[in-house]
């Protein structure tokens, strides 16, 4: 009997991908403008088209989420993408002021290291592709492996739009063989140029530790704020269509509810009559047992299952018709799981007595989990939009729209991306919606404007006390004496 070291193979395909992708981007460098649109739409109008198939393949293999709501992904990530990215210039010189003698050309990072979460797996892998060819670069995917055959059939479906549109199809790959050791050697290796990591926090960790540049994202852990301007019933609506979307695997759905004390019972009357059900301190203690591991992080089971599966599992009963578990909470922390992100049909619901006490404890939740990463208000004052943008520690604040198609920008005018930058504070290298931008370096060339005579003749005159003891001949002698010496060099 042969013995075969997977670990091994593994790497092995991942070098000669590298290399493939490498010798791809290398040739794609020299393409006009024109030629990469081109092969960027073949990709979108694929992504359409197997929208469905590919939604549904997503839903076999991973058990997360619903079916027709990966079909919307898998179209968002391919047209809207497309659509928010066809007029960039990305390709040569993009950009030029002949009046400060400034131009500006986009340069390719080369090849990128794409990793693919099991979450969203096939809208990842088209977006993805689509933004890292619209600057230029070629990219290479490590698929997650409870998700890696609708990825790698995704990769065929856009390999396939990219040769059909004159392109070399190894501009995208994808590793068959998924390992930590081929994950590792991706990330590490020395011809690739940039990582585009999305996945768990270990996974984005260890491409910020890689020695190789990288744009990752942290967890979200959004809380809404339904204040008290707001339309009750539309608010709730707008989370509720949010945190049930997919059953909430998008990030930046919200993860918790709160509001001003003195409306805490219109506001549950509400969510319960579209279709929440709040649990009682008997149930809340079943669940907490249920969605927390012994080493204190989300249980796997509960991602993108609906509320009555869940509920079976934990040992639950809830009344036919359920949309989402509510949990009444008042702590932040470790030993508190409802204040973490959930990455399904479960929420916390807090209070404050106003709008400050609000924000503050915002603030709480997002620095335990979630800072950088996005917050949702639901008002029709502009003052608490004011308050809250100067004073939440996000990179985005939707308003007056489901969280997780607002951060992602499906319902708002942020780029349409599904790798949410989450800035210094949530220790990511970007807090943009990820899209070609930051896929690129800008080169610049920049024309001498003035002379360093002129320089030195605009320095200020010394009004010091010592001034009548400096030697003035003395200080023109040097001043010329330096001037000569830059001249020479």
């Amino acid at each position: 009997m042969q013995l075969v070291d997977k670990d091994l193979l593994s790497i092995q395909e991942t070098r000669q991908l590298i290399a493939t992708a490498k010798k791809a981007q290398e040739a794609f460098a020299f393409k006009s403008q024109e030629e990469v649109d081109c092969i960027v739409k073949s990709i979108a109008e694929a992504g359409v088209k197997n929208a469905q198939r590919l939604g549904q393949m997503a839903y076999e293999d991973t058990g997360f989420g619903v079916p027709e709501h990966k079909t919307v992904k898998n179209v968002f990530a391919s047209r809207d993408v497309y659509n928010a990215i066809k007029d960039l210039k990305t390709i040569g010189e993009i950009s030029r002021d002949d009046t400060k003698g400034i131009r500006a050309i986009a340069v390719p990072v080369g090849v990128i290291a794409g990793l693919i979460p099991s979450t969203n797996p096939t809208s990842t892998a088209l977006y993805k592709a689509e933004i890292a060819l619209k600057a230029g670069n070629a990219i290479v995917f490590s698929p997650h492996p409870a998700a890696l055959r609708c990825i790698m059939e995704t990769t065929k479906v856009i390999r396939q739009a990219i040769s059909e549109a004159g392109g070399d199809e190894d501009l995208v790959t994808c590793i068959s063989t998924p390992t930590m050791q081929a994950t590792d050697c991706l990330m590490k290796h020395r011809d690739v140029n940039l990582i585009l990591a999305t996945g768990g926090s270990a996974m984005v960790h260890a491409a910020y530790s890689s020695g190789t540049p990288a744009i990752g994202v942290g967890p979200g852990n959004g809380p809404a704020y339904i204040e008290r301007t707001a339309d009750i019933k539309k608010a709730v609506k707008r989370i509720l269509d949010s945190k049930t979307f997919d059953n909430g695997t998008i990030c930046a759905s919200e993860q918790s509810v709160i509001c001003d004390t003195d409306m805490r019972q219109a506001v549950q009357a509400e969510m319960e009559k579209q279709g929440a059900h709040f649990l009682n301190s008997e149930e809340k203690a079943k669940l907490s047992k249920f969605i927390l591991r012994a080493n204190g992080t989300m249980n796997p089971e509960i991602v993108g299952k609906n509320v009555k599966t869940i509920a079976d599992k934990a040992g639950l009963t809830v009344p036919e018709g359920t949309r989402i578990m509510v949990v009444d909470e008042d702590n932040v922390g470790k030993g508190f799981p409802f204040s973490q992100e959930k990455l399904a049909p479960i929420l916390a619901f807090y209070t404050a007595e106003n709008y400050e006490k609000v924000c503050a404890f915002c603030q709480k939740i997002l620095m335990f989990e979630g800072a950088g990463h996005t917050f949702s208000i639901h008002t029709e004052s502009e003052e608490m939009v004011d308050y809250f943008a100067k004073n939440i520690p996000v990179s985005r604040m939707t308003v007056n729209t489901p969280s997780a198609l607002g951060g992602i920008g499906a319902t708002t005018n942020l780029m349409p991306s599904l790798t949410l930058g989450c800035g210094a504070v949530g220790g990511s290298a970007t807090s943009e919606n990820v899209g070609p931008i930051q896929l690129m370096n800008i080169r610049y060339t920049a024309c001498g404007t003035i002379e360093i005579e002129d320089i030195m003749a605009s320095m200020p005159k010394s009004e010091s006390s010592c001034e009548s003891d400096v030697d003035p001949v003395l200080v023109e002698t040097i001043v010329k004496s330096i001037i000569e010496r830059l001249k020479s060099k």
